[in-house]
């Protein structure tokens, strides 16, 4: 567990990628982020899916198993079912992760895990390189208002990571189970009881991260208060042992939701697909009224045509353009942020793309 990156990205060990990536070449994504469907069991009062509202469309088995293929011979190397949308929502999540793991593809599953069947388990985690259980309170009142579920939700969800852990020890492998906090200023009276069920129920790693929020503040997360909880978060981590790892996001967390880049560089390496199906650059340009930064839609035309058309282009070397400011014109502390500092400091500020030391990190195609 000690190469576990929480808080950074993995692209140094990916140069080939970032050197052709420099020369201009046309790269294919490392690692695309993307949900089955835009549903969900719960409605969490953080939820940016709100904020994310396109044009529906159907993701059949054969969309997604095509995608799938597409994915595989371009040359993606993981796939995370993670988005604007409850992946185990979709009749079609167990086959996905078993045809993307036959595919060759690292698969991962980000989940609430209220509709995880128990019974499935036992096929599934073999094929994921990890599991993660989105899990705002350790307490099951204060879980239930915070997700917009029933208390007996936080029960079924526990039964389902204990018996994952349990699976998982028993039969010696490698999938890392964690829980992840998405933290608002008004659930820190959670941190502690969220880190110490981590810890009974044996997952690998607790990791506590920022809320984003959209450029318009609709959720109007108030960033400076998360200082107030600098003493509070490290007594979290202090639970942390030789098994389990309590982590906070502090470069996000600290940085009062602020850039300190201009250009979006990171999807061309990280992309975002919704549940909806639609093709664009980052979940936080999902919306409707972010049409221009629309690529496509995997139910209409296969991602390999998306991908090697001219508008797949023409939208990733918008944002990266001077016609693009990334400080004002999308959402706060996106998926590719912490890729974007590091494509930045390359491209703008001198930077030397150093060759990795030490050990190959865990997850090492989830960037």
């Amino acid at each position: 567990m000690s190469t576990l990156i929480l808080d950074g990205h993995k692209l140094l060990w990916h140069r080939e990628r970032v050197e052709a990536w420099l020369r201009g070449d046309r790269i294919a994504p490392i690692t695309i982020d993307c949900a089955l469907t835009r549903g969900c069991t719960y409605k969490c009062v953080y939820c940016y899916g709100m904020l994310q509202e396109n044009d529906e469309k159907r993701m059949t088995r054969d969309v997604i198993f095509r995608f799938l293929d597409d994915a595989a011979e371009i040359g993606v190397k993981a796939i995370s079912f993670v988005s604007d949308g409850e992946s185990t929502c979709s009749p079609h999540l167990y086959d996905a992760i078993l045809k993307g793991r036959a595919n060759g593809l690292d698969m991962a599953l980000g989940t609430n895990g209220y509709l995880l069947k128990d019974e499935r388990l036992e096929e599934i985690l073999p094929a994921l390189t990890y599991l993660r259980f989105n899990m705002s309170a350790g307490e099951a009142e204060r879980y239930a208002g915070i997700h917009g579920s029933k208390v007996e939700h936080f029960y079924k969800v526990i039964n389902t990571i204990k018996r994952s852990v349990e699976i998982k020890r028993r039969n010696n492998l490698s999938v890392t189970i964690g829980l992840q906090m998405v933290l608002l200023p008004e659930f820190e009276d959670q941190i502690i009881p969220l880190s110490k069920l981590g810890k009974e129920l044996r997952v690998d790693y607790l990791v506590i991260k920022h809320c984003s929020d959209d450029e318009m503040g609709s959720l109007g997360v108030d960033y400076t208060k998360y200082q107030n909880m600098v003493e509070l978060l490290k007594t979290a981590e202090a639970y942390s042992d030789d098994n389990y790892i309590v982590r906070a996001k502090w470069s996000k967390i600290l940085s009062g939701g602020k850039r300190c880049y201009s250009r979006c560089y990171g999807p061309p390496f990280i992309m975002q697909f919704s549940g909806s199906g639609l093709v664009a650059p980052c979940g936080m340009l999902f919306n409707d009224r972010y049409k221009k930064y629309h690529i496509g839609n995997i139910a209409d035309t296969s991602f390999k045509k998306l991908y090697q058309s001219e508008r797949y282009w023409e939208v990733l070397n918008l944002i990266a353009s001077d016609r693009f400011d990334a400080k004002t014109m999308c959402g706060s502390l996106c998926l590719q942020h912490k890729v974007n500092e590091f494509l930045w400091d390359l491209k703008n500020n001198g930077d030397v793309l150093n060759k990795a030391e030490g050990e190959f990190p865990m997850h090492i195609n989830f960037i």
